[in-house]
């Protein structure tokens, strides 16, 4: 991906200035590693206009411990009023899709030294433009959007799919600064406590983009896109990174005469219309738990009952497949600062992503060119 020079030394110099110059933040003296015993019903948190706003959100929900430990890490240095908008279940893989011709649902919930939270039901691109609307939040636009700490990175074509990336991708395009932050989670071999190190390792960045926003001196006309490796805290520094080519393989399986595979709308870790009761909202009461499962299946049943009305079964043939992507390079380059390359490598790879076709002019020229060729006037 092709980002202008001044874009590239900017991030560069900021990235070299900030490095080793933010003090690592003290840890709780509780062995919990909790921010606070006190609820909020007891100590409600107050909004106060001296700290800068800041919105996080992600793709996989409240209960997610990558949004656990940044909530705690933020909360504790107390500089920033901090509000969470989150999807209701596991929205990992939606990409920049949007909810309509439905009703989304939102449900406040509680965290420790959380101003203000939202369950949404939709997708995180959902989260965050009803967000900054106006019509959930009373306050105005953010200082600083971040999606995440998602688990599996997100590099190269993974960008398209993620739903975290385009959490941040849309707060850009709102005119908000963003950065979408993913931990290169291995199955098997990472552990929970590696989302902790990996706050730790991206809190000076993100201290750093909220004073550098402020200052008008932060990158403009993109969004970073921060991938921490798999060891967070033996990490190798801060890497800028371009953004690669390299994909996952999509499979797709042929599964039994089943849609839906047995415990889908309690266990799937993929449900789409299945409620995820391990991620709803920490203070959510079993009745309302139930009653958002209830309508979710009476909605699935109205739903397949209007697909196939008036038809008849009669020499149809339905077919179930069930899609996986398989983990395959489809890239072979020596190129080091390619963002999946920089984190292999040990890297904190900080990837600038635009959304402007005008920044990108030789890909622009390029496709103009493309397209004169094949089609009668075109331009």
């Amino acid at each position: 991906m092709m980002m202008p020079p001044g874009l590239v030394s900017n991030l560069q110099e900021a990235l070299q200035n900030r490095k080793g110059t933010v003090p690592k933040q003290p840890e709780p003296e509780d062995s919990n590693d909790t921010v606070s015993t006190t609820t909020e019903e007891d100590n409600p948190i107050e909004f106060d206009e001296s700290k800068p706003i800041i919105l996080l959100t992600n793709s996989d929900g409240v209960e997610s411990p990558g949004l656990t430990h940044l909530v705690e890490a933020l909360v504790l240095q107390g500089l920033y009023n901090v509000h969470v908008c989150v999807p209701q279940s596991d929205k990992s893989v939606s990409g920049h899709s949007v909810t309509i011709r439905e009703t989304v649902e939102a449900i406040s919930t509680k965290l420790n030294g959380v101003i203000s939270a939202f369950e949404i039901s939709g997708t995180p691109v959902d989260c965050v433009s009803l967000a900054l609307s106006g019509a959930l939040f009373s306050w105005s636009k953010p200082v600083l959007v971040i999606s995440g700490i998602n688990r599996g990175s997100s590099c190269g074509h993974h960008t398209f799919y993620s739903g975290v990336v385009a959490g941040a991708r849309e707060a850009l395009l709102s005119g908000v600064p963003s950065l979408s932050i993913s931990l290169d989670w291995k199955k098997d071999e990472s552990q929970e406590t590696d989302f902790k190190n990996a706050v730790e390792v991206c809190l000076p960045l993100i201290n750093a983009a909220i004073r550098d926003i402020e200052k008008e001196t932060f990158p403009k006309n993109c969004f970073l896109n921060i991938e921490i490796p798999r060891s967070p805290s033996s990490n190798k520094g801060f890497k800028l990174a371009k953004q690669s080519m390299w994909r996952s393989t999509p499979n797709w399986l042929a599964v039994s005469n089943s849609r839906y595979p047995t415990g889908h709308f309690l266990a799937n870790p993929q449900a789409g219309l299945g409620l995820q009761f391990a991620q709803l909202g920490r203070d959510a009461s079993a009745a309302g738990a139930a009653r958002r499962l209830a309508t979710q299946k009476k909605n699935l049943e109205i739903i397949e009952s209007t697909g196939a009305a008036g038809k008849s079964d009669t020499n149809r043939v339905k077919k179930y497949f069930r899609l996986e992507f398989l983990e395959k390079q489809q890239e072979e380059t020596d190129d080091e600062d390619l963002d999946y390359r920089a984190l292999e490598s040990g890297y904190v790879a900080v990837t600038p992503v635009s959304i402007s076709p005008h920044i990108e002019t030789d890909i622009q020229t390029a496709t103009s060119d493309w397209v004169s060729t094949v089609t009668p006037g075109g331009q």
